[in-house]
């Protein structure tokens, strides 16, 4: 299936383009930049407005064979010379318009009144752009303002205004890359990778839901990740196939976000499956007493990091997260019916490691010994 690219992508191959026609004078009609993946990404540049210090640009957004909502607007970028004050001492200075998202509650990527533009993208647009201004020896400051025409129509069809952004879409992505999402080749490629590691001689099986839970693994414990297995939402299939396949032991590396939903026995954890991570999260704090008032913060929440600073605050972040190792490890058993033998680790990108089943890190050791053997 065919790779897309991400929004965040889309807004740095346009802020790239604006800048050059900007400070160079000249038209550019392609444009090319490296995605954090290591995908080179060579998008036309549409609908160019030239004025006396700006340039606005577009890139079309191409999401592959995912079937994605984003697919084909037109992500713009402006680009003009930052006047004083306006750039708050820094070069590049990145902003949302039309159609991006402005997030209203704590939790998410962005502060409370920032643009929905996630930290990879701006990192992006800001690498190109100084890139940019690098080539032409421009010493001053740029705004790039961020735009897509039609973006508050479509974040009326996602989960956007449940999570506090208003007004647009996210400009989003970690690697640059849009992954299809079909279930069955997913699925196919889950079972690809485990069965190369298995005619490797692995034993152990180490996977995660994201690339957040493999960097957490690499810097926590320096486990090669290109020994484990990242299985999206699909840690119930995950763990018959690897069983199935003949692994002894497996050992389940997730963000809180994703591992919560497991809690309650949720093994396919898309928020289309089911989204109870505030619901499960509250249940745990009355089980570690939380009062009513704590409870009703915890579901007011729209992140479960932001869960975790409520928990934090009433002292029972460590018990509650006891009870949710406990009960993670208890349906994961349930769905491993004694096929294999599974541990899990919990983290969250600001606190951490949670929580770890009994035997997580023997299990951890055995599978990097397997590797360097």
């Amino acid at each position: 299936m065919r790779k897309g690219f991400t929004t965040g992508s889309c807004a740095a191959a346009a802020s790239k383009a604006a800048a050059m026609m900007l400070l160079g004078g000249t038209v550019k009609n392609k444009i090319e930049i490296t995605t954090p993946a290591g995908i080179v990404y060579s998008p036309d540049i549409e609908d160019i407005t030239k004025g006396d210090s700006y340039v606005k640009c577009a890139v079309r957004k191409d999401s592959g064979d995912d079937p994605d909502i984003t697919n084909g607007s037109l992500v713009y970028a402006k680009v003009s010379y930052a006047g004083d004050g306006e750039s708050s001492g820094e070069k590049v200075y990145i902003d949302g318009g039309e159609g991006v998202g402005v997030v209203t509650r704590p939790g998410l990527d962005q502060p409370v009144g920032n643009a929905a533009i996630n930290s990879v993208p701006r990192m992006m647009i800001r690498d190109e752009v100084i890139q940019v201004m690098d080539f032409y020896d421009f010493d001053g400051s740029l705004q790039v303002e961020i735009s897509v025409p039609g973006g508050e129509e479509i974040a009326l069809k996602t989960f956007n205004p449940r999570l506090g952004i208003e007004g647009g879409i996210s400009i989003i992505g970690t690697t640059g890359i849009v992954e299809p999402m079909s279930t069955k080749a997913l699925l196919d490629t889950i079972r690809v990778e485990l069965n190369q590691l298995k005619e490797l001689g692995l034993t152990v099986a180490v996977i995660s839901p994201g690339n957040y839970g493999l960097d957490f693994m690499r810097d926590t414990y320096s486990y090669d990740l290109d020994r484990a297995v990242k299985c999206s939402n699909y840690i119930g299939d995950t763990i018959d196939m690897a069983a199935e396949l003949g692994f002894k032991k497996m050992l389940l590396c997730g963000h809180i976000g994703k591992l919560i939903k497991v809690s309650g026995g949720i093994m396919n954890t898309h928020s289309k499956e089911g989204d109870c991570r505030m619901e499960l999260m509250a249940a745990a704090a009355i089980r570690c007493g939380a009062d009513n008032k704590v409870l009703a913060k915890i579901l007011d929440c729209v992140a479960t990091e932001e869960a975790i600073e409520i928990m934090v605050c009433a002292g029972i972040k460590e018990k509650c997260f006891e009870y949710i190792t406990d009960k993670i490890s208890f349906y994961l058993k349930k769905r491993a019916a004694d096929r294999l033998e599974i541990e899990c680790m919990v983290y969250a990108n600001a606190y951490g490691l949670l929580g770890k089943t009994q035997n997580a890190d023997d299990l951890m050791e055995e599978a990097k010994k397997e590797i360097v053997g």
